[in-house]
C-alpha cells in the first residue's frame, strides 16, 4: 500500500509543479498580449493543458491527504464506527465512478490517437494530449481508493476530508 500512496505522492506533486507554472505562463501571456500587442501562440493553450494534467494527476495524492470536500453534518454526528462504514461506502462509490471514467476515458483518448484528431488551434497539438490525464488520473485515483479501503479496517479514518468546521 506504501508503494500505491508513493505514486500518488509523485503525480500530486508533478501536479502542483503543472498548477504552478500556469501563472507565469499566463502571467507571460497577458504582459506579451497587453503591453506588447504581440500575443503568443502557445501560453494559453500550455496553460490549460497544465491545468487538466495538474488537476488530474493530483486526485490521488489529495485523497492520501484527506483533502477532498466533504459534508460531513450528519455523518459527524455518527458514532466513529458508522462514519467508518460512510468513508468505506464513499470510497467503493469513487472506486466504480472512477473505472467507469477510466474506461470511457481510455476509448475517448485511444479514438483521438489513432485518427490523429488535432485541436485546430495555431499550436495544432494532438488533442490526446488533453485527453490522456482522464483514464490516468482517475486510473490513480481508483488505485488510492482500493488501498484506503484496504487500510481503512484497521486506521482511524472517519473521514475523506478535512474537517474545519
Amino acid at each position: 500500500m506504501r508503494v500505491i500512496s508513493q505514486i500518488s505522492t509523485c503525480a500530486g506533486l508533478l501536479g502542483a509543479g503543472l498548477l504552478a507554472i500556469t501563472g507565469p505562463f499566463l502571467t507571460y501571456e497577458v504582459v506579451a498580449r497587453y503591453f506588447f500587442t504581440e500575443p503568443t501562440i502557445w501560453a494559453a493553450e500550455i496553460s490549460q493543458l497544465c491545468l487538466i494534467w495538474g488537476c488530474l494527476l493530483a486526485m490521488a495524492w489529495v485523497l492520501t491527504l484527506r483533502h477532498h470536500i466533504t459534508v460531513n453534518a450528519l455523518t459527524g454526528l455518527l458514532p466513529p464506527s458508522f462514519q467508518k462504514v460512510c468513508v468505506g461506502i464513499a470510497l467503493v462509490v469513487i472506486i466504480a465512478f472512477s473505472s467507469v471514467i477510466v474506461i470511457w476515458g481510455w476509448d475517448i483518448f485511444y479514438e483521438s490517437w489513432v485518427r490523429g484528431r488535432t485541436t485546430g488551434s495555431l499550436l495544432d497539438l494532438p488533442t490526446w494530449v488533453a485527453e490522456l490525464p482522464v483514464p490516468l488520473g482517475f486510473l490513480l485515483l481508483a488505485v488510492q481508493a482500493c488501498a484506503e479501503l484496504v487500510t481503512l479496517r484497521k486506521g482511524s479514518t472517519v473521514s475523506l476530508g478535512a474537517s474545519h468546521e
